[in-house]
C-alpha cells in the first residue's frame, strides 16, 4: 500500500491503532480528533484516502461529506461508526461515502478496504439523505451490519433482490426500506403473499383480469403489476408460486410486457421486483417445483436476514422499541429491566422478531407494574401453552443429544449385531410424525400456517400428512 491516509476519530486509542496498522502497511498517516482540522487538510489537498468517524466533538462528519465530494470528488472517504443502525449506513452511502465500516471491525478488513480505496475512484456523489429517527430496522449486531451495508448499496439500483430468512425475521421490512429510501419512494409499494392465495388465482392477482360480460365479469381488474407501476412489487413467499404463474412471471421479467388474464392487449409496467422466501429455492429447483431461470432473474442480489438467535445482542433494543411502539398505539407505557433482557436472551425464539414483538405487546397489556422484571418475563414464558419460547438449554445440543441418547440405546440393544436395515428412514419418520402432528396442533389444523411454520411447501405438507396417516381437525387442538 502506498499513499497518505487521513484518520479522523475523537478516540485517541483508535487513532493510534489505525495509524500503526496503516504505517506498517506502508502508508503515511495524518490523524486528528476534530472535524475542523479534517476539513482544513482536505482544503489544502492533503491525503489520498480519508478514514473518519461519524460523531466528532465539533460536528457530524456526514454533514460535511457532500462538501468534501464537491471540493475533491476523487477523494475516497471511508466512514466508520459505533452508531450501527441502518440509517447510519444509508446516510453514509447517500452522502457519497466510499464505504461504511461499523465498529468494531477487523483490522485486516479495514486495511483491505483502504487498499481498495487507494486504487479505485469513488462513485459520483449523491445528496445527503434526511435524518430519520423512525428506523425501519432495529439492531446493531454484526449480523445486521452486513444487512445494512448491502441495503445501502441497493437503495438506488433497480436490481432484483431476493430476501431470505426464517419466518418472523422481518423480510417485508427490508423490502419496504429499500423502497422508502430509494429513488422509487414516490411510487407505490405493493405487497402480495403468494402462500395465502389459491394457486388458481395467482395469475389473476399478479396480472389482472379482463372484463368478460359473458362470463359474468362486468369490470376489468388491475393486477399487482399495474398497481405497482413506477414503484416496487414485493413477492412474499415466492416459493409457493405455482409453475404456470412462474412461467408467466419469467416472461414478464424478460420482456417487460404482460396481458391480463382473459385479455389480449399488451401492457407494460415499470416495476422493481423484490422477492422473499423462508424456503430453500435450490432444493425446490432440484425437485422441479421452482424454475431455475426464474430464480436467477429474481436472485440478482441475495439478502439473508439472520434469525434472532444469531443476533441476541439486539434483543434489548428490539424489546424496548416494541414497548415504545405499543405505548404510541395506546397500550400502557412500560419499561423493561436489564435482568429481564438477559432472560429473553436465553430463549430459542423460533418465531424470531415477530415472536418477540408479540410477547412485548402482551406484557405491555398484562403486566401491572411499570417495569417488566425478569420474574414477570419468566412467569409469562412458563404460562404460555404450547410455548415456542422455552427455557433454553445449550444451543445446538438439545435435540441432537436426545437423538444421540436414543440411538445409543437402540444400538446397545443389538449388541455386536447390526440393527435391521432401513434405520435411516425409520428414524426420520419417528421425528417427522410428532413434528408435523404437534405443528398442526399448534396452528389448530391450519395447513397453510403449519407449512409456513415448518418452512415447507403446502403440497409437501399434504403429502406427509397422508404418508404418516395424521388425522387433521380444523379449529381445535389436536393433542
Amino acid at each position: 500500500m502506498d499513499g497518505t491516509i487521513i484518520v479522523a476519530d475523537d478516540d485517541r486509542t483508535i487513532r493510534t491503532v489505525l495509524s500503526q496498522a496503516l504505517t506498517r502497511a506502508g502508508c503515511k498517516v495524518r490523524s486528528t480528533g476534530a472535524v475542523s482540522t479534517l476539513w482544513r487538510w482536505i482544503e489544502e489537498g492533503e491525503g489520498d484516502v480519508v478514514v473518519t468517524d461519524v460523531m466528532m466533538p465539533d460536528g457530524d462528519t456526514l454533514d460535511i461529506l457532500p462538501a468534501i465530494r464537491k471540493k475533491r470528488p476523487e477523494l475516497p472517504v471511508i466512514v466508520m461508526s459505533a452508531q450501527n443502525t441502518v440509517m447510519t449506513a444509508i446516510r453514509a452511502t447517500e452522502a457519497g461515502a466510499y464505504d461504511y465500516l461499523p465498529k468494531p471491525f477487523d483490522l485486516k478488513d479495514f486495511l483491505a478496504t483502504v487498499n481498495k480505496a487507494l486504487s479505485h475512484r469513488p462513485a459520483p456523489a449523491r445528496e445527503t439523505a434526511e435524518k430519520d429517527e423512525d428506523l425501519p430496522l432495529i439492531g446493531r449486531s454484526p449480523a445486521m451490519q452486513e444487512v445494512y451495508r448491502i441495503m445501502a448499496r441497493l437503495m438506488h439500483a433497480d436490481l432484483g433482490v431476493m430476501v431470505t430468512g426464517e419466518s418472523g425475521t422481518g423480510k417485508e421490512l427490508v423490502a419496504r426500506a429499500l423502497h422508502d429510501f430509494g429513488h422509487r419512494k414516490a411510487g407505490p409499494f405493493v405487497a402480495i403473499n403468494l402462500a395465502s392465495i389459491p394457486a388458481e388465482n395467482v395469475e389473476t392477482e399478479l396480472f389482472g383480469l379482463e372484463a368478460n360480460p359473458q362470463a359474468g365479469i362486468a369490470q376489468p381488474r388491475k393486477g399487482r403489476f399495474e398497481q405497482a407501476d413506477k414503484g416496487t412489487l414485493f413477492l412474499d413467499e415466492v416459493a409457493d408460486m405455482p409453475l404456470t404463474a412462474q412461467t408467466r412471471l419469467l416472461r414478464v421479467l424478460q420482456e417487460g410486457e404482460f396481458t391480463r388474464v382473459g385479455g389480449f392487449e399488451t401492457r407494460r409496467a415499470d416495476v422493481r421486483i423484490i422477492a422473499a422466501t423462508n424456503q430453500d429455492l435450490r432444493s425446490l429447483i432440484n425437485e422441479g417445483r421452482f424454475r431455475e431461470d426464474l430464480f436467477y432473474r429474481l436472485n440478482v442480489v441475495p439478502v439473508r436476514l439472520p434469525s434472532l438467535r444469531e443476533r441476541l445482542e439486539d434483543i434489548g433494543d428490539l424489546a424496548r422499541h416494541f414497548l415504545r411502539q405499543a405505548e404510541a398505539e395506546g397500550l400502557p407505557g412500560k419499561a423493561i429491566s436489564n435482568e429481564a433482557i438477559e432472560v429473553l436472551k436465553q430463549q430459542p425464539w423460533s418465531g424470531n422478531v415477530r415472536e418477540l414483538e408479540n410477547l412485548m405487546r402482551r406484557l405491555a397489556v398484562l403486566c401491572a407494574e411499570d417495569v417488566i422484571s425478569d420474574r414477570i418475563v419468566t412467569q409469562e414464558i412458563q404460562m404460555r401453552p404450547s410455548s415456542a419460547i422455552e427455557p433454553a438449554e445449550p444451543r445446538g445440543e438439545r435435540l441432537s443429544k436426545s437423538v444421540e441418547t436414543h440411538l445409543r440405546r437402540y444400538f446397545d440393544l443389538h449388541g455386536d449385531s447390526l440393527p435391521p436395515p432401513g434405520l435411516y428412514n425409520r428414524i426420520l419418520q419417528e421425528v417427522e410424525l410428532p413434528l408435523i402432528a404437534l405443528s398442526l396442533a399448534a396452528t389448530r389444523g391450519n395447513q397453510l400456517k403449519t407449512a409456513e411454520l415448518l418452512g415447507i411447501n403446502r403440497n409437501t405438507l399434504r403429502k406427509k400428512i397422508k404418508e404418516l396417516d395424521i388425522q387433521v381437525t380444523r379449529g381445535k387442538k389436536l393433542m
